[in-house]
């Protein structure tokens, strides 16, 4: 029997504004998005205001320092509650009639509330989100009822946390903010396969990493990304070399635009992606050090890394977009190799599945995902 190639995904399904809008309406709406660190959330009344492709929410703390996410909306005539981030003490005001809030969510009171017949004020409240707080980072789905994250991830929370004994400690010490010329799909592919990086990326390649070691695994809605650290002698920068897992490199991938990444010595770091429509994506990137300590090696690599991969990756994914529209391109094989690998690009193959099924197929909240049958390194 003779067998064919896997071929990459059709380029509409990167150019075509239908299909953002399949996404926008659907896949962003059920799957757990990046809000903020829980550390921003740090005492009652604390709020962060975010954005999910075109949707403007608020996440903030309540008074019995739980984490509640609302839809940034008054109930009474649609203007926003809040901007950017702060403290609200105990109560959310809204600016244009002073509609009055608990952080629970609840109406408390309005102007001349008293003198509309019938009003029932328990009948009115903001319209929330799922929230949870993963490792320490704040997540959202606008549906109520999705699967769990530990469900749609299986093992990853705590081996996050093997690879990072202080994660709960972490706190941001820098964002950096990337705008791309891409689809979010085609920067998320790029993220996701090591198959360019020797090519691509000297830096990364000869100073952080050994690619013959280079694998990426599936497991649920996750890509586990994982390497060998170069000879310490050739590090680009400076590590603990008695650190516990100190010669590891991991990444989590959770679908759709989340990362976690630990570099060799324990350094966490974070990607996230912002949609912005079928042509651009805003990517950010985290920096998290114990109790958001200054910490110059940290400074160091966020700059070779800014530098070096980020730069490389923009020219590669803005490439790609361009190339997407040519009226020459024809989806080609994809390179999967029986022994995985640097080299192999089964990870692209798992992960442009998932991208079909959120286009054409039931989808996140529809799907089954068992625990993974490797164990956790």
């Amino acid at each position: 029997m003779t067998l064919s190639p896997t071929h990459a995904l059709e380029a509409r399904y990167y150019t075509d504004p239908d299909i953002f809008r399949v996404e926008r309406n659907g896949l962003f709406l059920r799957s757990w998005q990046f809000a903020c660190h829980a550390s921003e959330l740090a005492d009652p009344g604390d709020y962060v205001c975010f954005d999910i492709v075109g949707e403007s929410l608020f996440a903030v703390r309540t008074r019995d320092f739980g984490i509640r996410a609302f839809f940034n909306v008054c109930q009474h005539r649609a203007h926003p509650l809040l901007e950017g981030s702060g403290n609200v003490r105990r109560s959310i005001v809204c600016p244009y009639h002073a509609w009055t809030y608990e952080l629970t969510g609840e109406l408390r009171s309005g102007p001349n509330l008293a003198a509309v017949p019938g009003f029932d004020r328990s009948a009115i409240r903001l319209s929330e989100a799922a929230v949870e707080n993963y490792c320490g980072f704040i997540f959202v789905n606008l549906d109520r009822n999705a699967a769990p994250m530990d469900t749609l991830f299986p093992g990853v929370r705590a081996d996050v946390s093997a690879h990072v004994p202080d994660i709960q400690r972490l706190k941001p010490l820098e964002w950096l903010a990337i705008p791309e010329a891409c689809n979010w799909k085609v920067s998320v592919e790029n993220y996701s396969e090591c198959y360019h990086c020797q090519r691509n990326h000297p830096t990364f390649s000869t100073g952080v990493i050994r690619p013959e070691t280079y694998d990426i695994q599936p497991y649920g809605y996750c890509l586990h990304h994982t390497t060998e650290c170069q000879d310490f002698d050739r590090m680009s920068y400076a590590i603990d070399k008695e650190a516990p897992r100190s010669r590891v490199y991991s990444s989590w991938y959770l679908w759709p635009t989340f990362s976690f990444q630990v570099y060799p010595g324990n350094r966490l770091n974070t990607y996230h992606w912002r949609p912005i429509d079928v042509d651009h994506v805003m990517v950010w990137r985290g920096w998290l050090t114990v109790d958001g300590a200054e910490d110059p090696v940290v400074r160091d690599l966020a700059v070779q890394d800014r530098d070096t991969t980020v730069a490389e990756d923009i020219r590669l994914v803005e490439g790609v977009q361009r190339g997407l529209r040519s009226r020459g391109y024809r989806p080609g094989p994809l390179v999967l190799d029986p022994a995985c690998g640097v080299n192999s690009e089964h990870s692209i193959a798992t992960l442009q599945t998932w991208m079909r099924e959120a286009v054409d197929g039931a989808g996140l909240a529809d799907v089954q995902v068992a625990n993974p049958a490797h164990g956790q390194s």
